[in-house]
């Protein structure tokens, strides 16, 4: 496979720079993350119109959980609010929600929201919303590992486990494709840990713009710029 134009089916955002984004405008670091949060529907909006059939949105990684406690709890309450606000216009444009990562430490009536949202949404195929909440990259491999490896004792798998089978244990399943391009804001050139398995052939976009500062125009760009590279996946 060489010089192959790929479509961009399955985007990944790494929604970096509230906090400093509100740092820098004088305000509660929780202002900046309701302020990245009213990006959302513009984001699908492009995602639409570009005929991108996967977004993955990072909300909170399994390290966050260090920050204050405050703002913790503020996001907790945030991403509750966003899925109960949200679940209408999900359903109304025949969006398929799915979260990713662990849900053991999430607030109780969040895991009741997600699994609302979810089981509301599970029949729709062509569009899909995915969010990672207490997400990281070891943390899912290691969480697949384990179930295998409890699965194998129970006599459920063959000798060998190939790769197919190995991402049916990761939280994107075999339904979710592997990411087509990554993007992350607010200038740091790193990935954090976001879909290690999954992302070993992803283009990368790395914008110096905060999250909360993102706009359309930014987006439809960064769709363009993809399209003018040529993807070989180790081939050429």
């Amino acid at each position: 496979m060489s010089n192959e134009i790929v479509p961009l089916n399955h985007l990944v955002i790494i929604p970096d720079g509230n906090r400093r984004w509100a740092k820098n405008s004088g305000v509660p670091a929780w202002e900046g993350h309701r302020k990245g949060a009213n990006n959302l529907d513009m984001i699908l909006q492009v995602c639409k119109e570009k005929e991108i059939h996967f977004l993955t949105m990072w909300g909170f990684s399994t390290e966050n959980w260090k920050r204050d406690e405050a703002e913790v709890k503020f996001l907790m309450e945030l991403f509750y609010q966003l899925l109960d606000s949200k679940k209408n216009d999900l359903i109304k444009y025949e969006i398929r929600f799915t979260h990713l990562g662990r849900k053991d430490r999430l607030p109780e009536n969040l895991r009741r929201k997600i699994a609302e949202v979810e089981d509301a949404t599970a029949h729709f195929t062509e569009w899909n919303y995915q969010v990672a909440l207490d997400y990281g990259g070891r943390n899912e491999i290691i969480r697949a590992v384990n179930t295998i490896v409890a699965d194998a004792k129970a006599g459920k798998l063959p000798d060998e486990v190939s790769e197919e089978k190995f991402k049916e244990y990761l939280d994107t399943t075999l339904r979710i494709p592997d990411p087509d391009l990554i993007l992350r804001t607010s200038g740091e050139k790193r990935l954090s840990g976001i879909m290690p398995y999954q992302s070993v052939y992803a283009e990368l976009e790395f914008l110096d713009k905060k999250f909360p500062e993102l706009t359309k125009e930014d987006l439809l760009t960064i769709v363009e710029d993809y399209y003018n590279r040529q993807r070989r996946f180790g081939g050429g």
